[in-house]
C-alpha cells in the first residue's frame, strides 16, 4: 500500500473522520486540505444501497450542474449535412461520419463526450466495443442520442456530468474546481443529490443514501452528513 507524503498526513490530521460535517464545512474543509499546487478537482461520492446487477437498480443519468465542472469539454458529433452544421456552430469540436469513425478505429480519440444522430448509431454501433469501456458511447438515457444536437452541445460545454453506480453501489461525480466559491461549489452538491434522491429504484431496499463524502484530486475525504436534503448553503 502506498505511504502518503507528509503534506498529505497534515491535512489528513485537519479531518476529523469520525464526525459528519454539512455540505458547507464539508466543502470548506475540502478546500482547506487540497494543497497541491494545481486547481484540484472537487468530487462527491455517493455510496448507495443498491444492486447494480439488477437492470431496475443501475442509477445512471446525467444533469446539468449549476454552475458547471470547470473543466473544458471537448465534444465530438457523429452527424451529416445540415444537422452536421448545426453541431459546429453550437461548438463542437469534431464533427464527422465515416471518416470520424475510421479516426477511432486507429485509436485516435480526442475527445471527452460523444452525441450522436439516431440515424448514426447503426454506423457508431461498429465502434460500440472503443467507445463503451471509455464511457463515450451516445445513449438515448443520458440524451446523447438526438436529433437536438446542438441543445446536446450546449449543455456538455456548460458542465453537463454523468453519474453512475460502480458495481458496489458508488457514485463518483465532478462537483467543480477548488478555484470555485464554497456557495458554488454546495449549489452543485445541491442539485446533484436532488438528483441522486430522485432516480432512488423502486425496488430498492434498506437504507438508500449510505454515506457521502467529498474529496479533492490529491486530498483526503470529509464526510458529508447524508440528513441534510435541504438547506444545504447552511454552516
Amino acid at each position: 500500500m502506498a505511504k502518503h507524503g507528509k503534506k498529505y498526513r497534515s491535512a489528513a490530521e485537519k479531518v476529523d473522520s469520525a464526525q459528519l460535517y454539512t455540505p458547507r464545512k464539508a466543502v470548506t474543509l475540502v478546500k482547506e486540505v487540497a494543497t497541491a499546487n494545481f486547481d484540484e478537482t472537487i468530487e462527491a461520492h455517493f455510496r448507495l444501497g443498491v444492486d447494480t446487477r439488477k437492470a431496475d437498480q443501475n442509477i445512471r443519468g446525467s444533469i446539468s450542474l449549476p454552475h458547471g465542472t470547470g473543466k473544458s469539454v471537448r465534444v465530438a458529433v457523429f452527424a451529416e449535412g445540415a444537422k452536421a452544421d448545426e453541431a459546429r456552430e453550437a461548438g463542437a469540436d469534431i464533427v464527422g461520419s465515416d471518416e470520424l469513425i475510421a479516426e477511432i478505429q486507429k485509436g485516435n480519440i480526442e475527445f471527452d463526450a460523444a452525441i450522436a444522430l439516431p440515424t448514426m448509431m447503426a454506423k457508431v454501433g461498429r465502434i460500440g466495443k472503443i467507445l463503451g469501456p471509455r464511457g463515450l458511447m451516445p445513449n438515448p438515457k443520458l440524451g446523447t442520442v438526438t436529433m437536438d444536437v446542438a441543445k446536446m452541445v450546449s449543455e456538455l460545454k456548460a458542465g453537463r456530468v454523468e453519474y453512475r453506480a460502480d458495481r458496489y453501489g458508488i457514485c463518483h461525480v465532478p462537483l467543480g474546481k477548488k478555484s470555485f466559491s464554497d456557495e458554488q461549489l454546495v449549489e452543485n452538491y445541491a442539485a446533484l443529490y436532488t438528483e441522486i434522491l430522485r432516480v432512488k429504484p423502486a425496488s430498492a431496499k434498506g437504507k438508500y443514501v449510505k454515506s457521502i463524502s467529498v474529496s479533492s484530486t490529491m486530498g483526503p475525504g470529509v464526510k458529508v452528513d447524508p440528513a441534510v436534503q435541504r438547506n444545504f448553503l447552511a454552516e
